[in-house]
């Protein structure tokens, strides 16, 4: 008898929750703001100025080849972290800009290529990223607007050595937060 009773109240329960409703058309949570929308959508404020924060110098950023995003990696020799002469030049770019807006923040992405542990290219990749940031540092940038991550092997092509390209996985990427 409890059983039928237990039964038949769940089974009511299942009914109930299963029934539907008629959906209305929801409104966002945050409406956006349209003067807001078109500042994001061409750089420019309502009486049409180029809109830019001055403490992040985003034409710099942009407009500098130096400060290119196809010259953001820098590349290591296989198992090492030191930092070519080759790529001073770029790093000093790098400084000089981070110095001269001291709102801009800096992330440094360790890599390394498939070969090797995880834990190994782990370590390396992080290595390889301290190494940029010392680097930054020495030309006076502050610690507080740089980040190192190391993603190790994550981002590595596994074909690298049919493709003869292992030396692309080894590097240090250079992702500034604004962008």
């Amino acid at each position: 008898m409890k059983k039928s009773i237990l039964l038949t109240a769940l089974l009511g329960v299942l009914v109930a929750g299963c029934s539907s409703t008629e959906l209305q058309e929801s409104q966002p949570l945050n409406p956006p703001h349209p003067e807001l929308q078109s500042m994001e959508a061409d750089n420019t404020d309502n009486q049409g100025t180029a809109y830019t924060s001055p403490d992040l110098n985003l034409l710099e950023l942009r407009g500098n080849p130096l400060l290119a995003k196809d010259k953001r990696g820098i590349y290591f020799d296989f198992n090492k972290y030191v930092v070519k002469p080759e790529y001073m030049e770029v790093i000093q770019a790098h400084a000089k800009y981070l110095n001269d807006a001291p709102a801009a923040n800096l992330k440094i992405q360790g890599n390394t290529d498939y070969r090797g542990s995880h834990e190994y290219n782990l370590s390396l990749g992080q290595k390889r990223a301290v190494a940029v940031k010392e680097a930054l540092n020495s030309f006076g940038v502050d610690d507080s607007q740089i980040e190192t991550i190391s993603y190790g092997e994550e981002y590595a092509n596994q074909d690298c050595v049919e493709q003869n390209s292992c030396g692309e996985d080894r590097r240090a990427d250079l992702v500034y937060v604004v962008e």
